[in-house]
């Protein structure tokens, strides 16, 4: 990448690399000809690097969350269209090296994994602080006011499986340990066509909330939403 594209990048993104190497290989997809290192390591990186910062900010910023509301704000921030909007932002598709005639500024899945990529590369170049200033730079983050839960998870994963016109949820009990009156209680979702998802909670209601909203964080990335 020219020294002045690089230099504007890292204005838009907020971060000076000390290692420009890191950036540049977030930037370059396995498709690109000549390329020594592609960004798919970094993804990975990236990946578990967003959900551990994103997992913080709403732990401590909505204290009286519990666990199922939790895993809704954090799926709703991290899914692909959320990634996909913050590349554009930042225009990041001009500078993704892939093969000719690859439109990546129209392919979500291709910007969502170069953010994750570049977060990873912040990570590494400067650490977890680094990384923290850009998710609050750049972050669609509602405030406590806007970021309301409008629908619960078993609602969410009931309208997805309308709109694929497939078999609602199956909610099932598998287990319960622990006394009377401080029980561990753990239930089943499953759609079909989709390996399940299970959770476990003093109450039922909790574990399937929990339960529904893992298998929704799933369902989105598996389909790219």
């Amino acid at each position: 990448m020219p020294r002045d594209a690089l230099k504007q990048l890292e204005t838009q993104i907020g971060h000076q690399f000390a290692n420009a190497d890191l950036l540049e290989q977030a930037l370059t997809h396995s498709s690109f000809s000549g390329a020594g290192k592609d960004y798919e390591r970094l993804e990975f990186l990236g990946d578990r690097v967003l959900g551990l910062l994103l997992a913080e900010y709403f732990f401590a910023r909505f204290e009286h969350d519990d666990e199922g509301a939790l895993s809704i704000r954090l799926h709703a921030e991290a899914r692909m269209s959320t990634l996909a909007d913050v590349a554009r932002e930042l225009g990041l598709a001009q500078h993704i090296r892939v093969q000719t005639g690859f439109d990546v500024a129209n392919h979500d899945t291709v910007l969502a994994d170069v953010v994750e990529s570049v977060i990873a590369a912040i990570y590494l170049d400067a650490g977890l602080g680094a990384a923290d200033a850009f998710l609050k730079r750049h972050w669609p983050l509602r405030d406590a006011v806007e970021q309301q839960i409008s629908k619960d998870a078993k609602s969410q994963l009931q309208e997805w499986c309308m709109q694929k016109g497939i078999a609602l949820p199956i909610y099932r009990h598998l287990d319960k340990s622990g006394p009377d009156h401080a029980p561990n209680l753990t239930y089943e979702v499953s759609v079909t066509g989709h390996a399940p998802e299970t959770a476990t909670s003093s109450s039922r209601k909790q574990a399937e909330q929990v339960a529904a909203s893992r298998l929704l964080a799933r369902l989105s990335k598996e389909s790219g939403v």
